[in-house]
């Protein structure tokens, strides 16, 4: 993306708003997980059925069953999306496709423009780093294309991010729980943004005050607001059914990917892939220890968070093309080129996966 800024503002600013509105005028690509959001909704709404409890194959006739491909499994997302994904059941499907389509794309531009607006204070060209996020090929292929609701919780993360770079803790915090009732695994963001406000100067008279003084404190607090506000409005959806998301979304972890960094390494060398995803994730998880301990001594936390983000794709088994969005705001605002260099070898190398060259 260096050419970005030899192009100018408005050149870079319309091939972004064009590709990403192409492909959101496309049919679905390549996957159809949109067709599962639209089936849980459906579930909920016109038959009664709650998608933490009952798989699609609980209502086999309803229009959206047919493009379904996870026909026995409840749902893996957040309450906060299916709340939110509750009134396209009253849309003919593909309308509502069409309807995701719209809302993925924009949540992609939301982002690309939110990094943008960091870019500066962080030392980065803001046309770089919209580039970097919005023309990434996944991207557009997948995210927009899919879509996937990943565009969501990433744009939500990313307001978590702005609001500890911003000295808006408080929304920050709520931000970052809302990410993490999208989809869980933007929670790897959130202890690094945690030890970034306790490392800020307080603000007030009496900085042991933890209801406001405290830049951790505010960001505490608004997290606390949003998990009870969020934890009950779910209770009133699911009971506490929502919490099986999590749980389920964790087992997805033993499911593996063709080209993973791990399967592949496995298929590669000829060793066990038990073995070899084992010691992928004992490695990720002190990779993770010793970034939260650079951290803590002084270091960039948003930089080791990208690292974290990137890391876990990773040690992952379960390596999904979508997946590559999750690191790339963090990434873009990170002043890292190595880590950059990565993200894009591995783009290189997922472009394979389920995109026919």
């Amino acid at each position: 993306m260096t050419w970005a800024p030899r192009l100018g503002r408005r050149l870079v600013w319309s091939a972004i708003v064009l590709l990403v509105a192409g492909f959101a005028c496309l049919p679905p690509l390549l996957s159809h997980d949109v067709y599962s959001y639209i089936d849980y909704s459906r579930l909920g709404v016109l038959h009664g059925l709650d998608p933490y409890v009952h798989p699609p194959a609980s209502a086999p006739a309803d229009p959206a069953f047919t493009q379904v491909t996870w026909t026995e499994t409840t749902s893996a997302y957040g309450p906060l999306f299916t709340l939110a994904a509750s009134p396209l059941a009253w849309l003919p499907v593909e309308t509502a496709v069409y309807v995701l389509k719209a809302i993925s794309a924009a949540a992609v531009l939301a982002t690309a423009a939110l990094v943008a607006r960091l870019a500066p204070a962080r030392g980065v060209d803001p046309l770089r780093a919209a580039a970097f996020v919005a023309l990434n090929p996944l991207v557009l292929v997948h995210v927009v294309g899919g879509p996937h609701n990943d565009a969501f919780a990433i744009l939500l993360m990313t307001l978590g991010v702005a609001g500890v770079l911003m000295a808006r803790e408080r929304s920050g915090g709520a931000a970052l729980v809302a990410a993490i009732a999208v989809k869980s695994s933007t929670t790897i963001a959130a202890p690094f943004a945690v030890l970034a406000a306790a490392a800020q100067a307080p603000i007030g008279p009496r900085p042991t005050h933890i209801d406001g003084y405290r830049p951790v404190g505010r960001l505490l607090a608004g997290a606390g607001v949003a998990v009870l506000v969020i934890g009950w409005v779910a209770y009133l959806g699911f009971s506490w059914h929502w919490l099986d998301a999590f749980a389920l979304a964790g087992e997805n972890q033993g499911r593996t990917s063709h080209l993973s960094i791990p399967i592949t390494t496995a298929r590669l060398s000829g060793l066990d892939p038990t073995t070899v995803r084992a010691a992928a994730l004992a490695l990720y998880a002190a990779f993770v220890i010793y970034l939260l301990a650079w951290t803590r001594r002084g270091g960039d936390w948003l930089r080791a968070a990208a690292w974290a983000t990137t890391g876990l794709l990773l040690a992952t088994a379960w390596l999904l093309p979508w997946y590559l969005l999750w690191p790339l705001p963090l990434a873009a605002l990170s002043r890292d080129r190595a880590l950059k260099l990565l993200v894009l070898t591995l783009t290189a190398y997922q472009l394979g996966a389920r995109i026919p060259l």
